[in-house]
């Protein structure tokens, strides 16, 4: 079972930003000041970037009922927050609990401002870069043991939580080590502003992260994995395509990176991932010292249901029956019941129906147990909690993002070597091989969605392929509709929470919000 260091820091390294929203503007809590504490024991060095790193994956310091930030810690963390906004308002997963917000994000309806489910995201990001900001300054007057290392895994950190407002906002203050304390409200960054900075911030890092580091802890290689994704949806972002570039640095991942396809695709989403060759980064989660509603937790549990599924077979002892897929996923594979792909066996299908004609019903749609607690070699001992951690950059999604890119024109990459990439992923799964003449855009969109659905992808590449807004592709429940319907072209952003607005006059809304 994997032991996280988390060190119960009890101290805020945050000191207060105007720019974002008011639950940034807290007074520290503090007894000692953050340069204080390091200049009397600089290896506290390591719990504080422990804290740095479970923000993307607890809500707060003592545990599932403490929170960071002024929201419910067991809907407000990060990574929920990226299942939420990245897969339920795609095609493959619908949520049925008819939560206000959570509602309007499994039917693309009735988007507003006012959604709590987007503040949470937004505010989780404007927690992490101020901490960040304000521990890079400190650095610089006090000395921890590899603190260039230690520096560029902090801006790693914050460019991850940029490169969600990117994604999912496109807008949004930049808020930096040089501005950080700023008693004024900090101008708007645009979209493309935001994406020069990260760019500029994972470009100047490589070359100063380590090749290998601490599992759970940014190297060159998920820098990198970074930085692909950011050129891979560079003509979303700024209207200018970088293919060439992901590939560049999609390339370096697979080359320089030392990992390896896992033999078995369910071993990535067993308990005891943690030793997987094949993930690049993962966020952290433990059933005993690192408990979260907002991990894996929320993955596995939200997707069993004693009414039909055993739950300790899955290593769980709760099922909150919330999460199933749709025939846009489970139907990627044909038949499921002659489908020789290991994958298209991930969907529980006794007791429940092919069709979602009431996504509120539990038994409409297949549950997905892609993920469990279970371990993947020797015995479990099912929990509350899951320990099995989310893969949040893996190898096979850089094999998928290489073949993409050769597809669009990139230079750099082959077709043949493209094949073998995606013919490596599918062999690993017993499905049939492809040839060159199979290998096109439609075909890369659909085996992204049988490999990765549910890793908090889909919503950005169904956006990046055109199929996410108007009526050109439908799936089930899109705009609140059963077998789907149009949806508008503003909702490829989501809208600023009307907290951030209201917090920062200089901020403004998304257009159709």
């Amino acid at each position: 079972m994997k032991r996280i260091k988390l060190f119960g820091i009890s101290i805020f390294l945050l000191a207060g930003i105007s720019a974002c929203t008011d639950d940034l503007n807290t007074e520290p809590k503090v007894q000692l000041s953050l340069e204080q504490l390091l200049q009397q024991d600089p290896n506290a060095i390591e719990g504080i970037m422990s804290k740095l790193y479970g923000s993307f994956a607890l809500s707060g310091p003592n545990g599932p009922g403490s929170s960071d930030i002024s929201d419910d810690p067991g809907e407000s963390p990060f990574l929920r927050g990226i299942v939420n906004l990245q897969d339920f308002t795609a095609d493959g997963m619908k949520n049925r609990w008819g939560d206000d917000g959570l509602d309007q994000l499994t039917t693309t309806s009735n988007w507003d401002e006012n959604n709590k489910f987007f503040r949470y995201l937004y505010n989780r990001a404007y927690y992490t870069i101020p901490q960040c900001n304000n521990l890079i300054n400190i650095l610089g007057s006090v000395d921890v043991a590899n603190e260039e290392q230690v520096l560029s895994e902090i801006r790693f950190l914050r460019s991850l939580s940029y490169y969600y407002l990117i994604d999912c906002f496109g807008k949004g203050v930049l808020a930096t080590e040089n501005n950080f304390g700023e008693t004024s409200p900090l101008p708007e960054a645009s979209r493309i502003e935001l994406f020069n900075y990260v760019e500029s911030e994972l470009l100047a890092i490589e070359n100063t992260l380590p090749n290998t580091n601490s599992y759970g802890r940014a190297n060159k290689s998920v820098a990198r994995m970074l930085l692909a994704k950011l050129y891979l949806n560079a003509e979303v972002y700024t209207g200018t395509a970088r293919y060439t570039e992901a590939l560049t640095f999609t390339k370096k991942v697979i080359d320089e990176g030392g990992y390896s396809l896992a033999p078995n695709f369910v071993s990535m989403f067993s308990g005891d991932n943690n030793s997987s060759s094949e993930v690049i980064y993962p966020l952290i989660a433990d059933p005993l010292v690192s408990q979260s509603f907002g991990n894996t937790t929320y993955i596995v549990n939200g997707s069993l249901n004693s009414a039909t599924m055993t739950l300790s077979s899955y290593g769980a002892t709760e099922g909150w029956g919330g999460h199933r897929a749709t025939k846009a996923w489970y139907g990627l594979f044909g038949n499921l019941g002659t489908s020789t792909d290991d994958r298209a066996q991930l969907f529980w299908t006794a007791g429940h129906t092919y069709e979602m004609t009431d996504y509120k019903e539990w038994t409409n749609g297949y549950p997905s147990i892609k993920f469990r607690n279970s371990n993947f070699i020797g015995a479990t001992t099912p929990t509350g909690f899951s320990g099995t951690d989310f893969p949040l950059f893996r190898l096979a999604d850089a094999y998928l993002m290489y073949a993409e890119c050769v597809v669009r024109g990139a230079a750099g990459g082959t077709i043949n070597q493209a094949v073998d990439y995606v013919n490596d992923v599918r062999e690993r799964s017993n499905a049939a091989v492809i040839t060159a003449g199979d290998l096109d855009l439609d075909f890369i969109i659909d085996e992204r969605g049988r490999e990765l659905n549910l890793e908090g992808h889909r919503r950005s590449d169904l956006i990046r392929f055109g199929m996410f807004t108007g009526g050109s592709y439908l799936w089930p429940w899109k705009g609140n509709t059963l077998n789907g319907t149009s949806i508008p072209s503003t909702y490829k952003l989501f809208p600023i929470p009307v907290q951030a607005l209201q917090a920062n006059p200089n901020l403004t809304q998304n257009p159709g919000y």
